[in-house]
């Protein structure tokens, strides 16, 4: 079938797909600068449900013609086409309007990335769905009042300061939180003036067709927007196109320092928000009830396939054993099963590599010495599907692989300290940087460790991204910002114009 439609039994997107009975959904095009179109080669995507293993969609998979295709669309709307010169106004109308539509379709997109991504629904409508249309939201209001052109005095007359469109940019989102991240980089890309090729994981496709209708239906002009599903080899080659002008990349260290050596060749400007292995830090004073909470939520978060996700909790050894006790009993709590259940907390992860993964360290961490506490395998009745159990380790060793290394499934290490200061140490002693948290009755001390602590975002008694405020990673958390003023102007140029006196 064409236009870019979905077919499947009848079923819509979301409805159905990846149950028992569910349709496949079926797309033969790609969105090729805001237009569907047949690709240029014969090979396909299959989406496998990780909850049935059952193929629930196909999609083209992109080639390297298609990426010319594209870029050559992108960069023809940005060197002779409207939407760079379209005033502020007009292109904050039109995002508005793609906002709207992700927001009226939030249900469609909640439950087909809860179907192709394992990803509990109830975390999905409000993380993937709604979590995507605020920050369209949040980059409306930044854009609103951000200084895209404005004079000053300068040493030798009079100056205009200009921010503009940086120009065609490669957009490569990962396969965990797919909409989240599209908005992240559409967002600012669009409001500044830029036009987009955007690469959706092979993994985790299908809810990028969803975004291509709504974009469609928001009225964007030819060649200003492309999204192309696609494997590494493909992403490499959009990567390294000298067309591009930008690469914005969510993903893993080896693969950010892959594109950033490749970006250096023709020196594109680049924006990396890749891995984390984030300390929560509960002081001695915390409340245990809001302590508690707060953890099991930032920690167990999309199944843990998320590289905010406080993995790495330190306890006070004074207090060790009771919230130790605490945590492990409400992790073993955890209701694990269909992710389009309501009443799920915990999904199956995303493919049968990811789950493998995640057991391999579980055996890791034993041989390591830690303690398994809780979980530590597939969940009983659960034959089928890439399912792990929610697993504690406890007495962990800051220095143990499992502590050091990225897991990104449903795994969290427990680590006693001694005061203060070796709680700090022991955030810091990582190669990430990416979040953190502390928890404690005195927000004002903990205001003051959260300075310490070598990281982009931090929390005091939460855990929270703020879309308003500037998100990144120290260390090999990443490069650049997304998020508020910071993210936008990381699509942006500066240009400064000298008048005489």
């Amino acid at each position: 079938m064409g236009g870019g439609q979905g077919s499947g039994e009848g079923q819509q997107p979301g409805g159905g797909v990846g149950q028992p009975g569910g349709g496949v959904l079926e797309y033969d095009e790609l969105f090729i600068g805001g237009v569907y179109t047949a690709p240029a080669g014969s090979e396909t995507i299959e989406v496998v449900s990780p909850h049935t293993e059952r193929v629930i969609g196909r999609v083209p998979h992109a080639s390297r013609e298609d990426v010319d295709r594209a870029v050559t669309a992108a960069r023809r709307a940005f060197d002779e086409g409207p939407w760079p010169r379209l005033s502020l106004a007009e292109r904050a109308a039109l995002v508005g309007r793609i906002r709207d539509g992700i927001k009226a379709r939030a249900e469609e997109f909640a439950r087909l990335i809860g179907a192709q991504n394992g990803s509990p629904y109830s975390w999905g409508i409000r993380a993937q769905a709604l979590g995507a249309a605020a920050i369209w939201t949040a980059y409306l209001r930044t854009a609103e009042g951000h200084p895209f052109e404005e004079r000053r005095q300068g040493q030798f007359g009079l100056l205009v300061v200009r921010r503009e469109p940086v120009g065609v940019v490669a957009a490569v989102a990962p396969w965990n939180v797919p909409q989240f991240v599209a908005a992240a980089k559409l967002a600012p890309a669009l409001l500044a003036g830029c036009t987009v090729v955007l690469k959706p994981s092979p993994e985790t496709p299908l809810d990028s067709y969803l975004l291509a209708e709504v974009v469609r239906e928001a009225g964007l002009p030819e060649g200003v927007l492309s999204i192309l599903p696609a494997d590494r080899d493909v992403s490499a080659h959009l990567v390294a196109h000298p067309g591009v002008d930008k690469v914005s990349f969510t993903g893993s260290v080896a693969a950010g320092q892959q594109i950033m050596a490749s970006a250096a060749r023709t020196l594109k400007r680049v924006t990396l928000e890749l891995g984390g292995k984030s300390a929560a830090i509960v002081l001695p004073d915390a409340d245990l009830d809001t302590a508690v909470k707060g953890l099991l939520a930032s920690a167990f978060m999309n199944n843990g396939q998320a590289c905010v996700a406080q993995t790495r909790v330190l306890l006070p050894r004074e207090r060790y054993e009771e919230i130790a006790d605490r945590l492990t009993s409400e992790v073993a709590a955890f209701k694990v099963g269909d992710p389009l259940d309501p009443a799920t907390e915990i999904g199956p992860l995303v493919t049968r590599r990811q789950q493998q993964r995640s057991l391999d360290y579980i055996a890791l961490g034993e041989r390591e010495g830690a303690k398994l506490l809780t979980g530590g395998g597939r969940p009983a009745g659960q034959a089928t599907g890439w399912y792990v159990e929610p697993t504690l380790f406890g007495e962990v060793d800051n220095g143990m692989r499992i502590a050091q290394e990225e897991i990104f499934g449903p795994v969290v290490c427990l680590i006693p300290y001694e005061g203060e200061a070796e709680a700090v140490r022991l955030a810091n002693d990582s190669v990430y940087g990416l979040s953190g948290s502390v928890w404690t009755a005195d927000p004002d001390r903990g205001l003051d460790l959260a300075r310490r602590v070598r990281t982009g975002t931090f929390s005091v008694n939460t855990f929270s991204i703020d879309y308003l405020g500037p998100f990144g990673g120290y260390k090999q958390s990443g490069l650049g910002r997304e998020f508020g003023p910071e993210g936008l102007d990381e699509y942006l140029e500066s240009k400064t114009i000298s008048l005489p006196r």
